[in-house]
């Protein structure tokens, strides 16, 4: 699943504690631990609760077709 434009809410951190950017990220993973793996690029991924994350509009509607 991969989507684009998912942003995350003030405050989110990464799995090791770190602030995360707030911007828009391309979600790529949500794995079976329960960690969602975001990328603000090619070299700028981290893994972050997926309550943080803020889904774009219309998300469901795209993921159902």
């Amino acid at each position: 699943m991969i989507l684009e434009n998912v942003r995350v809410k003030r405050d989110t951190r990464n799995h090791k504690g770190f602030f995360v950017l707030e911007a828009s990220y391309k979600l790529i993973n949500i794995d079976g631990n329960g960690w969602a793996l975001i990328c603000l690029d090619d070299y700028a991924c981290h893994y972050v609760d997926p309550d943080d994350l803020k889904m774009p509009r219309g998300w469901k509607k795209e993921a159902s077709i």
